[in-house]
């Protein structure tokens, strides 16, 4: 036998591995290796296809490096040291790093067509990149105050969190909403049109599965959510911060202009999935921080200005109308001296004509909240602008007692949700799972707010261990829906929305449900996988 025929003989093939141990060492590899072998030919890129496919990925990590690049490597390391194929990234970093300059090391990392939002909220959630400890750390923390759990050498100022997600069945989209140059005025309803046209082209429906919303520190956020609220179904989970500076790249063109007043990050079916693919389902529930105290009110009569309302008000068990400080001095007499400098909101029960384009406008009812800002013999000034003669209202106060009790109550939403997945899906004992969560909490939350670390954050990680989980703090959260946990009722039935909290934690779960077991075939696409797709 000669030499190069021993040699043939003694190294086995590609092919004498076996399936099963290729798929296990593929499924181990970090997505820049996982990409390369996806390359290799077309048996191993159907394999790592049907890794990738088997089920939805989120990855989230954060770093508190004090260089900006050596910190956008560690949580790109991080979020891409297992197999994903990123539909989009969002990135949120400390106040002492330069916003342009951090979207620029990211977007770098990640092929021109994929999403990419970053912003600078008020803190971040989430696991350390290179020690996988959980963390909550605000930032804009005083000298001699507690650092949230991060240590003495860490700058709270610094850090960056990044989120990135692989969810098969779903295409993921930015849009963004921009102002009327001429006017200034936010252009909507053609933001809500385009919303609704790119929903309908990809998946046939008018409605997205979920919206994650990012506003501008100057935009007026409220009127755009009443939008989304009345054009989209109530399946669709709206959620996002409403107040911090951002730069996006969408994924048709690379935009990083300030003027747009908010981007949106769309999730829609396709319309045309692949073969063995389950399904992605969004949920949003809340912790609120806000407790309804004293009498319901009635607006008389409103003056705005640019930002912010002076009105008089009537109780509903009096004629005449009230001033601002006898209407103060009436709920300061609830609580007598039990409170110092309380931060008080207006839960103003709104019913406004509602339409987006041509169509015919209908009532709905919202409730949104507004800060007080005072008060003196003649009005209540409020910071808000759109409230009206007629329109309904309450005080509402932060309280962290109502904040821990629904907290209890989200950590039992969150069990029974558990409970659910546990219940087979199949005979062969495939089971619906969650599989990753996204929180937006308020900045006044926190460890200064409950005397404690973490209660935001365990509901999650004590309900599902190992499970992808960070956010953000942020000032203004949204979340669709919820009136009920205000203590909100309505003698006419008619119910009224609200997408927009304060002193609250807004969390977005997602969880997969498998296809049935006659659906599940193998459904490679064409083309090689790529970290960098």
């Amino acid at each position: 036998m000669s030499k190069s025929k021993q040699t043939h003989v003694g190294k086995p093939s590609l092919e004498c591995i076996g399936e099963d141990l290729i798929q296990n060492i593929l499924c181990r590899l970090p997505a820049s290796a996982f990409a390369s072998a996806a390359c290799v030919g077309r048996s191993w890129n159907s394999t790592c296809n049907r890794i990738l496919f088997s089920s939805p990925k989120l990855s989230s990590a954060i770093s508190f490096n004090p260089s900006l690049e050596e910190a956008v490597n560690e949580v790109i390391n991080k979020v891409l040291s297992k197999p994903i194929r990123p539909q989009f990234a969002l990135a949120s970093i400390g106040s002492s790093f330069s916003l342009e300059e951090a979207h620029q090391l990211i977007t770098e990392k990640f092929a021109p067509e994929i999403p990419v939002i970053v912003n600078c909220p008020e803190g971040i959630i989430g696991r350390e990149a290179l020690t996988d400890e959980f963390l909550e750390v605000q930032r804009k923390v005083a000298e001699g105050e507690d650092h949230g759990g991060a240590s003495p050498d860490q700058n709270v100022n610094q850090g960056i969190i990044l989120i990135v997600g692989f969810l098969p069945g779903l295409k993921a989209h930015m849009l963004p909403l921009f102002y009327q140059e001429k006017y200034q005025a936010l252009l909507i309803d053609e933001f809500v049109t385009g919303i609704k046209e790119y929903t309908s082209i990809v998946s046939g429906f008018a409605s997205p599965a979920a919206i994650v919303l990012f506003s501008g520190r100057e935009t007026d956020i409220k009127p755009v959510l009443q939008k989304l609220d009345h054009a989209f179904s109530l399946d669709t989970a709206i959620v996002g911060d409403g107040d911090s500076d951002f730069l996006y790249r969408s994924d048709d063109r690379n935009n990083t202009n300030r003027r747009s007043a908010a981007v949106a990050l769309l999730f829609v079916k396709e319309r045309d999935k692949p073969l063995g693919i389950g399904e992605t389902k969004f949920h949003v529930m809340l912790s609120a921080g806000l407790m309804p105290v004293g009498s319901t009110y009635k607006v008389v009569a409103a003056e705005c200005d640019k930002s912010s309302t002076w009105l008089t008000a009537t109780r509903n068990t009096l004629d005449d109308a009230l001033d601002g400080q006898s209407i103060l001095d009436e709920i300061y007499n609830e609580f007598g001296d039990r409170i110092e400098a309380p931060i008080f909101y207006l839960g103003v029960t709104k019913r406004r004509r509602c339409s987006v384009g041509q169509e015919e406008a209908r009532q709905q009812t919202f409730l949104e909240f507004h800060e007080v800002l005072g008060g003196d013999d003649e009005y209540l000034h409020v910071n808000h602008v759109d409230i009206n003669s007629g329109d309904p209202f309450r005080f509402y106060l932060c309280n962290y007692k109502a904040a821990l009790s629904s907290c209890d109550v989200l950590f039992d939403k969150l069990r029974h949700l558990k409970q659910d997945c546990n219940c087979t899906y199949d005979r062969v004992g495939n089971k619906r799972e969650v599989f990753g969560g996204i929180i937006f909490s308020c900045s006044g939350r926190g460890d200064s707010f409950f005397g404690q670390p973490g209660i935001d954050s365990s509901p999650f990680l004590e309900n599902f261990p190992g499970v992808t989980f960070g956010g953000t703090y942020c000032h203004g959260e949204i979340g669709r829906g919820y009136c009920s946990l205000y203590g909100q009722g309505n003698k006419e039935g008619d119910v009224a929305r609200c997408s927009w909290h304060a002193f609250s934690a807004v969390y977005l779960i997602m969880s997969y449900t498998p296809p049935p077991p006659q659906s599940k075939t193998t459904s490679a696409e064409p083309g090689c996988s790529s970290s960098n797709q």
